[in-house]
């Protein structure tokens, strides 16, 4: 029998198995924004361990291990997201019980899209899979100066969704 084909071997983006694995439960995600942090190759990096105030994430003594979420304690407050040097790290949530999902992602172009903008959504790979609405651009100086845009989307794109196509659909 053939060995697997790995997915960043073969076009780099990880497959929806692989997404899904790094997902908090619905019921979490319906409580409001969590991490989730989709690293899937050991590296010696750890800013969103030393980042998170509630030790919600553990990378622990080998630095090269992928951080582990633990998204029940897991407040939501972004502080990972904004000192992960790989942009890995999203918040998700879907407390407005409308059929929406929030996501909050690092945006490294300006201008930043304005609040109540339709954008369009990329997947892993930078395909447009959407149209979304941004929610909220912002950059506390507690990001370090990294931009994030919140943009809200149809629950159906969940897994699909990862962030916006810089300017594109603004």
């Amino acid at each position: 029998m053939p060995e697997p084909i790995d997915p960043f071997e073969s076009g780099g983006v990880p497959s929806l198995m692989m997404i899904a694995e790094k997902f908090p439960s619905c019921l979490r995600m319906k409580r409001g924004r969590v991490a989730v942090a989709e690293c899937y190759r050991r590296i010696p990096c750890n800013p969103c361990e030393t980042a998170c105030p509630a030790g919600a994430i553990t990378i622990g003594a080998d630095i090269n291990a992928i951080p582990v979420v633990d998204h029940d304690k897991c407040t939501g407050c972004g502080l990972c997201l904004a000192k992960c040097p790989g942009l890995a790290i999203m918040l998700v949530d879907a407390s407005a019980r409308d059929g929406t999902i929030e996501f909050s992602v690092p945006h490294e172009f300006l201008p930043l899209p304005e609040t109540g903008g339709a954008v369009d959504i990329v997947d892993r790979a930078g395909e447009v899979v959407c149209r979304g609405v941004v929610t909220q651009s912002l950059c506390p100086s507690a990001y370090d100066k990294t931009p994030v845009v919140r943009f809200r989307v149809n629950e159906a794109y969940l897994m699909a969704a990862r962030g916006i196509r810089a300017g594109k659909g603004e």
